[in-house]
């Protein structure tokens, strides 16, 4: 894969890895544990994890134009770390799958998204890079909480470079 042919799915894979990466290190807590009052914009892990989960539904289903728009907020909070893994990689999944197929015209292409109040017409390339800079923002949020619950967080900027790239990130080179 070049980096300079498919950056979009390259972020994408490296989302995807991250993700992974940060669930394995939230299993070693317990529900009590993921659910306990932390630091942060979101007052808990449950609660931040849950928040990245939730808007790359919304994002993804603006992107895949699947017309739910803001009904996949009107949903529990996923309190298993498991559970909540599982559907985050399932999300990361469909993610990739859509980067993997950008043209230049897609990525020019607009899309409507439902706020609260109106619609807006958005880029995809501006979707794209706003869902990932989302996805960065709150997972380094949740690096910090990790650290709060005694887990060190893991490494998670070891991706793209051969130099230090760790094993598990070479897994999602395709």
């Amino acid at each position: 894969m070049s980096l300079t042919e498919t950056p979009y799915f390259a972020m994408a894979l490296n989302n995807a890895w991250a993700n992974a990466t940060f669930y394995q290190a939230l299993s070693q807590l317990d529900a009590a544990g993921f659910s306990a009052p932390r630091p942060g914009f979101f007052d808990s892990l449950c609660r931040t994890m849950n928040h990245i989960y939730e808007v790359d539904l919304y994002y993804l289903d603006a992107l895949t134009e699947g017309g739910k728009g803001r009904s996949v907020y009107q949903r529990a909070d996923i309190l298993d770390v498991a559970t909540l893994a599982q559907a985050q990689a399932e999300a990361d999944h469909v993610f990739a799958d859509f980067c993997r197929t950008l043209t230049p015209e897609t990525l020019r292409a607009q899309r409507t998204t439902e706020r609260q109040q109106t619609t807006v017409t958005e880029r995809v390339d501006a979707l794209l890079l706003h869902l990932l800079q989302h996805q960065i923002h709150h997972r380094g949020q949740a690096h910090v909480q990790l650290h709060d619950a005694g887990i060190a967080p893991p490494q998670l900027d070891d991706f793209y470079l051969e130099f230090g790239r760790v094993p598990t990130a070479q897994e999602y080179w395709r």
